[in-house]
């Protein structure tokens, strides 16, 4: 009767814990507000608002980011135009006006950027670099990266992002997915994989790691900052989302 009744006496035990968890559980969860904040929770375990370095440092911080870029990555993901499949399987379902409520809380957020990174470069590559930022190579139809980028490189709204506050790694992945056709795939045509195709490795390496190493500050320029040759160029990534908002 005594092992019995000490059973009894766990099970009791294990019922009221079972009870207050529930209990604590829907207290808890009536104190969630509904916010788009606590919606996209999902999302800020990787794209946090401190900077990370090692691995985490190929998760980009999107806060602040123009909405229509973020809006057009967001729908790539869903639709299988650009691959990563946790973002694939996290977006599956969302309708494009949820996503474009989603794109609009990053881009509404500010946080500040982290200091320049300490890159070893050579004054040669850096002359190399500031000459395919700022001047591009006409003769082979690559344009500036400021041409796109915006004079201070800090993106156009609402299409175009910013180039300086990013990790040297996440550059450097981003540019071998473009020139290399790897997973990280944008929309085709996708003018920025007909664009890095046609740099060298040199010219290539020499890009990133200048873009690491500099200050970014300032906003976003205006859309009217994008010249019509090149918004053509690009059709694929500019385009209006009025009908959404």
């Amino acid at each position: 009767m005594r092992e019995i009744s000490q059973v009894m006496h766990f099970i009791l035990i294990g019922f009221l814990f079972i009870a207050h968890g529930v209990f604590a559980a829907e207290n808890v969860t009536a104190l969630v507000p509904d916010t788009m904040a606590e919606r996209v929770k999902a999302c800020t375990i990787c794209h946090g608002e401190e900077d990370k370095l090692g691995r985490d440092a190929y998760y980009p911080r999107i806060g602040g980011k123009p909405a229509g870029y973020l809006y057009n990555q967001l729908r790539n993901f869903r639709d299988g135009r650009r691959y990563y499949q946790p973002m694939a399987i996290l977006l599956e379902n969302m309708t494009d006006a949820y996503l474009w409520d989603i794109a609009e809380h990053f881009s509404s957020l500010q946080f500040p950027y982290p200091p320049p990174e300490q890159v070893i470069i050579s004054s040669d590559e850096v002359k190399l670099a500031e000459r395919l930022v700022y001047n591009g190579d006409p003769a082979r139809d690559i344009p500036a990266c400021s041409a796109c980028h915006g004079d201070i490189l800090m993106g156009v709204e609402p299409f175009i992002p910013g180039l300086l506050g990013l990790s040297r790694a996440y550059l450097t992945a981003q540019m071998g997915g473009w020139r290399n056709g790897g997973l990280m795939r944008g929309k085709t045509p996708d003018c920025m994989s007909e664009i890095a195709k046609q740099l060298t490795d040199e010219e290539s390496n020499a890009v990133t790691k200048w873009l690491a190493m500099q200050q970014a500050s300032g906003d976003p320029s205006a859309s009217s900052a994008l010249l019509s040759e090149l918004a053509h160029r690009c059709s694929s990534i500019v385009m209006d989302n009025g009908a959404i908002k």
